[in-house]
């Protein structure tokens, strides 16, 4: 036995530590005593030898248990509260390694992110990161499957013998440069649901460094690992759910804010669609309108170029046969016009003179006409309502509305029958206008024409306001009869409806809105002569188109008036500016450049009070809004007559500017 330790040579307690060596085992023993001197002056040492092996190696295996539990706990303390997961993983990694002996550990975990896709990232303790820098992730050979899967934790003494190593291309092993593994430890880090977040592995230079301690560690190690990237995991869910909550409300807030603009912009889109559909629809009908328009401008022009290829072709003593010529021309000049003013009555576009009407003096008016027109064979009634409410229309468009639906019943009774033009003061309410959002509840004066033919079919009858739609055969008609009619009454504020039934005959009903105001009976038409110029009075004639120009100027010049002329608004207002007499001014509405109610309204400033006619082919809004001409506005529509040309010239001449 040998003893390891000093001699006590005073006589205080002592307490040595030694060392035995002996059966090549060594124990470890402890001396307590003191010194003593005995009766002949002898000093010995006195006291108790303690075999303290166990003891030592059992205090040495609690330090190491108490090393490791504040690693555990102060990874844990550290990882607790920790939603990053780059440094949790980096805090266990360094812990692991720490309390397994490792050399060198790695952490390979999986990732998710913003996208919803998986990745894997690695931690590295105990090696600088470039050591693996170079190499591949790990696959799922022999030796990672158990830990990649989450079947086992892997330990082997020395992994290069394992029967499991060296069988994967294209090393067969580890690869060059790779850190010298013999030692080998792995343990899969599974979530509470059994999903593989990743894994935890350890390294070793040396042989049989792992035991099933640090095996035991790196489980437990793996489980905190798993529970902290399970929090933060679920945090990381949880704050994208809460961010897409943020984007989704700031979208809705947003979307709230431009509701308003984006309802203007869709009704803005769906009017552009719609007015593009009602344009397409137009022109459709317009490639209806071909047929019929066509064959009726052709006759009548054959009819006008005919007469007046007759005048040019008379002698001397032929004035019979020039008569009847220049009649014919005039007659077919007439029913063109006629059926222009069909085309824009239609379109709602033709220059309305609205004036206060009784209903029942016209058709009384009007009785001579419709039985010339309708023939012996139909018989026309009257049914008038006493104390009739006055209405506001233009009188020339609503006699030539009833005619035309006169006509129209005409042709529907081929064996005659019988025509009624009733009257009635009536109220249409909200919920007989629900129907029609162009229909305004009020008071309305009623003038309805029924006959007794042949009626319609339902699907003629919801047809029959079509522009161009006819059932009658190619030359008999443009089929803009009853939709001249509807687009008059629409202009004028009012209303139709049309009754009808196959075998009983049809009614259609005109509403126009009550007048309030008082009325002035129209004065009876006196033929008189065509009234002419009287002291040298000035008309300045503004047109651009020559023809046009040339013939109100020959008109005029015949009449007596002393004619000035300009193709523009430009050269009429330097000739307004001079010092030259004009008592008219006669011009064009739509002129090249400045128009017609420009130049008008530049007059008043040159030269206030001069009295102006326009003239007109067509005018959308230059003088006409809302279908009706502009308070104080004198117009003659083109084509006019010699006749209208001079008594509208003379009655505007002779009014007293008020």
């Amino acid at each position: 036995m040998s003893v390891l330790g000093r001699s006590v040579e005073t006589g205080e307690p002592y307490e040595a530590e030694y060392r035995v060596h002996g059966s090549g085992q060594e124990r470890v023993v402890i001396a307590r005593g003191r010194v003593e001197t005995d009766v002949q002056g002898h000093k010995r040492m006195a006291g108790v030898v303690i075999d303290v092996t166990e003891e030592k190696s059992a205090n040495a295996a609690l330090k190491e248990q108490t090393k490791a539990l504040g690693i555990l706990n102060r990874a844990a303390t550290a990882i607790s509260g920790d939603l990053d997961q780059a440094r949790l993983v980096q805090t266990i990694t360094d812990a692991a390694v720490e309390i397994t002996g490792a050399e060198f550990g790695a952490f390979f975990y999986n990732v998710i992110d913003a996208q919803g896709e998986r990745y894997t990232l690695y931690t590295l303790s105990g090696a600088p990161r470039e050591a693996f820098a170079k190499f591949p992730m790990p696959r799922n050979t022999q030796v990672f499957a158990p830990t990649f899967t989450g079947t086992t934790v892997v330990r082997s003494g020395d992994i290069t013998k394992d029967v499991r190593y060296g069988h994967n291309a294209p090393h067969y092993g580890m690869p060059k440069g790779h850190l010298p593994v013999r030692s080998y430890l792995a343990a899969p880090v599974r979530s509470r649901t059994g999903e593989v977040l990743g894994g935890l592995f350890f390294g070793h230079s040396k042989t049989d460094i792992f035991d099933d301690v640090a095996e035991e560690r790196a489980v437990a190690l793996a489980s905190q690992a798993a529970i902290a990237l399970d929090n933060a995991r679920l945090f990381q869910a949880a704050d994208r759910e809460l961010q897409q909550r943020r984007e989704a409300e700031a979208k809705l807030q947003a979307l709230n804010a431009s509701l308003e603009q984006r309802v203007a912009e869709e009704v803005a889109r769906r009017a552009v669609a719609e007015d593009a559909l009602r344009q397409a629809q137009k022109m459709e009908a317009v490639g209806q309108l071909t047929g019929g328009v066509a064959h009726d401008f052709n006759n009548l022009l054959t009819v006008i170029i005919g007469g007046l290829d007759t005048i040019k072709r008379s002698k001397p003593g032929d004035q019979a046969r020039i008569a009847r010529a220049v009649e014919m021309s005039l007659q077919g000049a007439q029913r063109a016009a006629n059926l222009t003013g069909r085309l824009l009555a239609f379109s709602r576009r033709q220059p309305l003179e609205p004036r206060p009407l009784e209903l029942n003096a016209l058709v009384r008016e009007m009785t001579e006409l419709l039985h010339r027109t309708l023939g012996e064979q139909i018989e026309l009634e009257g049914v008038l309502a006493p104390r009739l409410w006055p209405v506001e229309v233009d009188q020339n468009q609503l006699e030539s509305a009833i005619l035309n639906l006169a006509v129209n019943a005409r042709d529907a009774m081929p064996e005659g029958g019988k025509l009624t033009v009733e009257t009635a003061n009536t109220a249409l309410d909200e919920s007989y206008t629900a129907t029609d959002a162009e229909v305004v509840p009020g008071q309305y004066v009623m003038i309805a024409i029924s006959d007794t033919g042949t009626g319609m079919p339902k699907e003629v009858l919801t047809r029959v306001f079509e522009p161009f739609f006819t059932t009658k055969e190619v030359g008999r008609g443009t089929g803009l009869g009853l939709s001249m009619v509807y687009g008059f009454v629409k202009q004028s504020g009012g209303h139709v409806t049309l009754y009808s039934e196959e075998g009983e005959g049809t009614t259609v009903k005109l509403y126009f809105p009550r007048y309030i105001g008082s009325t002035a009976s129209r004065a009876d038409a006196v033929e008189q002569a065509v009234p002419a110029s009287s002291d040298g009075e000035v008309i300045l004639v503004v047109e651009d188109n020559d023809d046009v120009r040339a013939y109100s100027t020959m008109i005029l010049s015949e009449l007596g008036y002393v004619v000035l002329e300009a193709s523009e608004a430009d050269v009429a207002l330097n000739i307004l500016r001079s010092n030259q007499r004009i008592d008219l001014l006669f011009t064009d509405v739509v002129l090249p450049g400045k128009s017609g109610r420009v130049l008008a309204d530049a007059v008043q400033e040159i030269r206030p009070g001069l009295k102006i006619l326009f003239t007109t082919g067509y005018s959308r809004n230059a003088i006409v809004h809302q279908g009706r001409l502009d308070a104080g506005v004198q117009l003659i529509s083109k084509p006019f007559t010699f006749e209208q040309l001079a008594a509208r010239v003379r009655d505007l001449l002779d009014q007293t500017v008020r």
